[in-house]
């Protein structure tokens, strides 16, 4: 749209023609295998879980570290992406079993529907009525239609299980990919998972192309260098640069070290994985980038100015109402008067935001 330079955001930056759209992370490590039983951080951990909308599993990659985090050698990385799924499954389907015949008791009473009863009991999970529904599509009709039967060991285990599937879906990412034994752990755990690459299949609640490569080491290396003004290094690149006449000089083992990354990762691998695990956990959620301006022909203010200030991702299906109504609360929606998009291009009102089609959008209302 030509207007690179003028992209100056309220939040995150832009850079090479791209918008770089902050999102929140909550790291919650500490949990250990038994966390469902107490142990550890235990139920305090698997709570916070509660806030979050993606996963994304951090595991070492070279086995130098066992699941009680001590260090070690020859750990199997993939016991911890097991294990890491049994304690969720396990802590969700706890809670549930406790009260299972009263859920089922009072579901017969009320004559409700089964997504009416799953859903009252997983709301505190931060679930929405839809991801409860799909969670129950995966199942065959059959047994939803027999709920009022279910066993807690059985058929509501296996509904949790699919729950989990669309509750909390799950990067993974293999770290400490230049360390010496994770070629061999990294091959074992794509040889597990490859039966996922081309169906919607999951293993442990994880699929082959949710698995991202990473180094965390050497990316904070690359950004701490870009930062102070030794490199220049855009995350999520195959490269840096050193040649830039503002960038200061480099001692030799500051160089020596940035070879290394290079050579190690960032040519092996093509990145430090680390940008594209965070991008890998905002596409699995499907989310939308939508770009609100006042004005469609300087893509900000009216007068010429910053472009593309804000930008707000948004969920499948959200109608150009809908976020309206989340952009300005109230006070848009009463004073609502129409939007339009790219070319002058009018947007109705139910008209479901599609990137690239019509999420630049520009409301007018009954005051203007």
């Amino acid at each position: 749209l030509g207007v690179s330079e003028r992209c100056k955001p309220r939040h995150g930056w832009c850079s090479g023609g791209r918008r770089y759209v902050p999102v929140r992370l909550l790291d919650v490590a500490g949990l250990v295998p038994g966390a469902s039983e107490g142990k550890g951080l235990g139920n305090q951990f698997l709570d916070d879980l509660r806030h979050a909308d993606v996963l994304i599993h951090v595991v070492d990659a070279s086995g130098t570290t066992d699941a009680s985090g001590r260090e070690t050698r020859g750990y199997d990385p993939i016991d911890d992406i097991q294990w890491l799924r049994q304690e969720v499954e396990a802590w969700i389907w706890g809670n549930l079993d406790k009260k299972w015949s009263g859920v089922v008791r009072r579901h017969v009473a009320v004559k409700a529907t089964p997504v009416e009863t799953l859903h009252a009991q997983l709301a505190g999970y931060g679930t929405p009525r839809e991801i409860v529904q799909r969670a129950l599509d995966r199942l065959p009709r059959d047994l939803v239609n027999e709920f009022s039967r279910w066993e807690a060991k059985t058929e509501l285990r296996q509904f949790v299980h699919a729950f989990l599937d669309e509750r909390f879906p799950t990067i993974v990412a293999l770290n400490k990919i230049d360390m010496p034994d994770s070629d061999k752990n990294i091959s074992a755990i794509m040889k597990r998972y490859h039966s996922t690459s081309k169906s919607n299949l999951l293993v442990d609640g994880v699929r082959l192309d949710n698995i991202v490569l990473t180094s965390a080491l050497g990316e904070c290396f690359l950004r701490k260098m870009h930062k102070q003004l030794f490199i220049h290094y855009e995350p999520g690149s195959d490269d840096f640069s050193t040649e830039m006449p503002s960038l200061k000089p480099l001692d030799e083992k500051t160089r020596r070290r940035l070879e290394t990354i290079r050579d190690l990762v960032l040519f092996r691998y093509g990145s430090t994985g680390v940008q594209e695990a965070i991008v890998r956990a905002v596409d699995a959620l499907g989310f939308i980038p939508v770009y609100p301006v006042k004005s469609l022909a300087t893509f900000g203010a009216p007068q010429q100015g910053p472009a593309f200030r804000d930008c707000v991702l948004v969920k499948p299906g959200t109608t150009v109402r809908e976020f309206a109504r989340k952009l300005h609360n109230q006070a848009l929606d009463r004073s609502y008067a129409g939007a339009e998009t790219i070319g002058g291009i009018q947007l109705g009102e139910a008209d479901v935001i599609v990137p690239g089609k019509n999420n630049v959008i520009k409301y007018t209302t009954n005051n203007e």
